[in-house]
């Protein structure tokens, strides 16, 4: 499967983007006591490789970081992200994803 390079950059990208845009919405309804969005949520916008876009929102806006419980959901998170990119550069390795 040919995918272009500058594609999967831009999902990657936009992937991210979603999960620190969460986090900031989060925090901003935390503060003025409004609905909020649910923690799985959250979570899941991690998943499609955007770990590092959930952390740096955690951590810039200091959102969800004296949660344990989170926390340690978080680092499942940020485990699935890297078997899932290990396996993409497998598949490359093997030929299987050609990026053109």
């Amino acid at each position: 499967m040919n995918v272009p390079v500058s594609w999967i950059a831009g999902l990657l990208a936009l992937t991210n983007l979603l999960a620190f845009i969460g986090q900031a919405v989060d925090k901003r309804r935390a503060q003025r006591r409004q609905w909020r969005i649910p923690e799985r949520t959250l979570l899941l916008l991690g998943l499609p490789l955007a770990a590092p876009g959930m952390f740096c929102g955690m951590f810039l806006l200091r959102h969800k970081t004296r949660k344990p419980g989170f926390l340690a959901l978080a680092m499942l998170v940020a485990l699935a992200n890297a078997a899932l990119a290990a396996a993409a550069l497998w598949a490359w390795s093997r030929g299987l994803l050609k990026p053109t």
